[in-house]
């Protein structure tokens, strides 16, 4: 019997985002080419001598005509095709010189973030789309007696530390309770722009119209299909391999990856450490954030080793 070998194809691929946030720039494929006529993120395969951003940096020289001098992973996503096997190795961009055009005849667009769900991709591409969309910095909230300082630490989260994701968990609250402070929390969050996803049950979301649903691991492993609607977000948390293939499997938009360090709530669990967390966030394929013992001082390392970026209780909820 005839095993089929599968090429391996290791392309670097650029999120060039503009200075302020809002767009980021798409190249439209060839329509000779494999996918012809969808959107990509620019770049192209490396040479085999090349590491991922040196060819990055020598693919955006030859198509757009710009130079790096900054960037940062942002996700590595392996995807199967029938024929290939893709390693997608994608950088943001922070700075570069020059100004991006199609140096091929290549269509290339600023694109607002808001409309980038409307371009059609290759299905190798959509990891990239939510790493994108994402910001760095995920803050789940801490239990909270009294509402006003709850209200108050959320505000000083969003206005003053710049949290653009939230994730609404007090689980000493009863469902009135919580549901009260849910309603409160959208408000502050559609205040500053920022999503606010439920620690709870998905018909939560019949109730209070937030942006998403986060679920336990305990829930994401008894769950057999995708919960709630695709124009909503839903991310979970995991600890092992297992969980994340689940994740995978409900189509979760990101996960949370615990615990990195040893933390006071958990002591007597065993961390990940940075090597095994990489190792695991590897074949994630979809944006994980580091969670357990994580700071800001964190950020950068986190980031280096395929991290979307950190998630935290006590460094955000001051």
């Amino acid at each position: 019997m005839n095993v089929l070998v599968k090429r391996r194809v290791h392309v670097a691929a650029a999120a060039i985002i503009s200075a302020d946030k809002k767009q980021v720039l798409l190249a439209r494929r060839p329509s000779s080419v494999d996918h012809g006529g969808l959107w990509e993120f620019p770049g192209g395969k490396l040479a085999p001598y090349e590491t991922g951003l040196e060819g990055l940096k020598r693919e955006l020289h030859e198509e757009l005509g710009v130079e790096i001098t900054r960037a940062q992973p942002l996700i590595r996503v392996h995807h199967e095709y029938t024929d290939k096997h893709i390693l997608l190795d994608v950088w943001q961009v922070h700075a570069y010189s020059g100004e991006p055009f199609g140096r091929e005849g290549q269509a290339v667009r600023w694109v607002p973030m808001e409309e980038l769900v409307n371009y059609p991709f290759p299905a190798a591409n959509l990891p990239i789309l939510r790493a994108v969309m994402l910001p760095t910095e995920y803050l789940i909230t801490g239990e909270e007696g009294d509402e006003a300082r709850f209200d108050t630490r959320l505000e000083r989260a969003l206005q003053e530390d710049g949290i653009r994701l939230v994730q609404l968990r007090a689980k000493e609250l009863e469902h009135e309770a919580y549901l009260a402070r849910a309603k409160r929390a959208l408000a502050l969050c559609r205040q500053y722009d920022a999503r606010l996803l439920l620690n709870g049950e998905p018909g939560l979301l019949d109730e209070v119209d937030a942006d998403g649903i986060h679920l336990t691991s305990e829930r994401l492993m008894s769950l057999e299909r995708r919960p709630i609607a695709e124009n909503k977000w839903l991310s979970a948390s995991t600890h092992s391999r297992k969980q994340l293939d689940q994740a995978a499997v409900l189509g979760c938009d990101f996960v949370s990856l615990s615990p990195l360090r040893t933390t006071p709530s958990h002591p007597d669990v065993s961390p990940l450490g940075w090597h095994d967390f990489q190792q695991l966030v590897e074949r994630a394929g979809m944006p994980v954030f580091a969670l357990g013992g994580m700071t800001r001082f964190d950020a950068n390392h986190a980031r280096a080793v395929g991290a979307q970026g950190i998630a935290s209780i006590r460094d955000f909820w001051k």
